[in-house]
């Protein structure tokens, strides 16, 4: 069993990326990262994932996985960075890059010419951190003995894994179709919910009244999604990016412009979240924040009264 435990590298201490490390940690590995710049919270994240901080060259030089958890736009200049520091690594030992990032297949595939077919998989994750009994699961692809050893290694940490029997890029085309969805909708719903109020007050109210009658799934669902992307905007706006360059690059054409108008929507709800200064950025989030009070009260109300709709 010794034998499955080889050091782990992992960038960085993020929500997912700690909560991932946690869970590799509890089963015996040893988890390196770098929190040079990282913020007094992810350091703290780190702290309780039990990583160690060391530098990009010693990370380097002991592990023999290194997995990346980032941003989308981080993706590609930290991938370069361990291609280049892996230069001074014994031939005999070759450490393994797992991208899990979520990023187009055309930019997966350009992550992985830094590396080799031999050292590098492409990964994605479906779900939110570990917690608890919960897992996300990831998929793997890529060369089939290289991605079914990673899977077993990550496995034998506590983490829920599939590997596709597909090339480079397969991984990464499935986060772009879940997350294209599931997100896509949660940035259409706040789209229409600040389109109405825009409108007014009155047709936004009418609106959470009519899908609570007439689509309660979908009004349930943006009671719990909005609260979820108020804080992670920002990083929603190169997924979409993302997203937006598989789309076009399948041949859809203008539906690509979709989830590149829902990155720009992104944007304005981060910048509100982090108090911008423009009224219509600080608008949307108090706009959408709202919406989701009431409609929780209207749910309340509505278990209240035995599940019967109230008129408007």
């Amino acid at each position: 069993m010794a034998a499955l435990r080889p050091t782990v590298g992992l960038i960085s201490a993020g929500a997912m990326g700690s909560a991932v490390a946690h869970r590799l940690t509890s089963s015996g590995y040893t988890v390196l990262t770098s929190l040079a710049g990282r913020s007094p919270e992810s350091i703290e994240r780190a702290r309780n994932a039990g990583m160690q901080d060391v530098e990009i060259h010693e990370l380097v030089r002991r592990a023999r996985y290194v997995f990346s958890i980032l941003p989308p736009s981080s993706a590609v200049a930290f991938a370069a960075e361990i291609s280049e520091t892996i230069r001074d690594r014994p031939a005999t030992s070759p450490l393994v890059f797992l991208d899990c990032n979520a990023v187009s297949p055309a930019t997966v595939k350009e992550i992985s010419q830094l590396f080799t077919l031999d050292t590098f998989v492409d990964g994605s994750i479906i779900g939110g951190p570990p917690s608890g009994t919960y897992n996300p699961r990831f998929y793997l692809s890529g060369k089939k003995e290289v991605a079914v050893k990673c899977a077993e290694i990550m496995k034998a940490g506590g983490l829920s894994v599939n590997t596709m029997e597909a090339g480079v890029g397969e991984a990464s085309a499935l986060k772009m179709g879940y997350a294209g969805i599931n997100k896509g909708l949660t940035g259409l719903t706040a789209a229409m919910i600040l389109a109405t109020h825009a409108s007014s007050p009155a047709t936004s109210a009418a609106l959470m009244h009519e899908l609570s009658q007439s689509q309660p799934f979908v009004f349930a669902r943006t009671t719990r999604m909005i609260p979820d992307l108020l804080p992670k905007a920002y990083r929603f706006v190169g997924e979409m990016e993302e997203i937006s360059e598989f789309t076009a690059s399948s041949g859809l054409g203008g539906a690509s412009d979709i989830w590149m108008g829902l990155a720009r929507l992104f944007e304005t709800v981060a910048a509100s979240v982090n108090k911008g200064e423009a009224a219509r950025e600080e608008e949307a989030h108090k706009v959408l924040n709202r919406f989701v009070q009431e409609s929780k009260d209207v749910i309340a109300e509505k278990e209240k009264n035995g599940g019967k709709p109230n008129p408007l």
